[in-house]
């Protein structure tokens, strides 16, 4: 029952992107194509469940028992961004189109707040090693729905004429804002 409280917490409850407003700059700048938003998704997923479990083993095995908490961020994110590297080396070498489609957006993952934030939550949380993979899955899972039903809302949006001062970011930001009031009605369910 914990694991499926986690799962529906982190998806729907406390998105990293719609609630806690961690991980905004992929989410708005990957998030004109529903595609792109696939593969952003995907990359994302991969990296923040990785990261989480090898940030968490590093945690517990060495920073913890030798007394350097206080290396704690800096470690974790130069294991995101040796991670990221990895991916992106596995990302330009499976599909290309994707990587192209990524461009900046793929090294920028090394940089994205929500992996970071799901890598230190787990810690201040105190999870088991289960509970963090699984709250690292929920919450890619929970990014990546954000990302895509943000997509296919701006997709559509491309197809209305706007007014000129409304066209692009803003409406992109009011948009967010509206998907952000959405997920909070999920607040009582868990």
């Amino acid at each position: 029952m914990t694991y499926i409280l986690i799962l529906i917490s982190a998806v729907f409850v406390n998105n990293i992107v719609l609630s806690q407003f961690l991980g905004i700059c992929p989410f708005l700048g990957v998030s004109k194509k529903i595609d792109t938003a696939l593969g952003m998704g995907a990359a994302v997923a991969f990296v923040m469940t990785i990261s989480t479990v090898v940030t968490y083993l590093i945690q517990k095995s060495i920073l913890d028992p030798f007394g350097l908490g206080f290396l704690q961020t800096i470690t974790f994110i130069l294991v995101i961004a040796f991670l990221v590297q990895l991916v992106e080396i596995i990302v330009k070498k499976i599909s290309p189109a994707l990587y192209q489609a990524l461009g900046v957006f793929l090294p920028l993952i090394s940089t994205n707040c929500a992996i970071l934030g799901v890598a230190i939550m787990v810690i201040q949380k105190d999870m088991t090693l289960i509970e963090s993979v699984i709250f690292a899955i929920s919450t890619a899972i929970g990014f990546g729905l954000a990302l895509v039903l943000f997509a296919g809302i701006r997709e559509q949006l491309a197809l209305v004429k706007l007014p000129k001062g409304m066209e692009g970011t803003p409406t992109a930001l009011i948009v967010a804002g509206l998907l952000a009031m959405a997920f909070m009605g999920f607040s009582g369910v868990v």
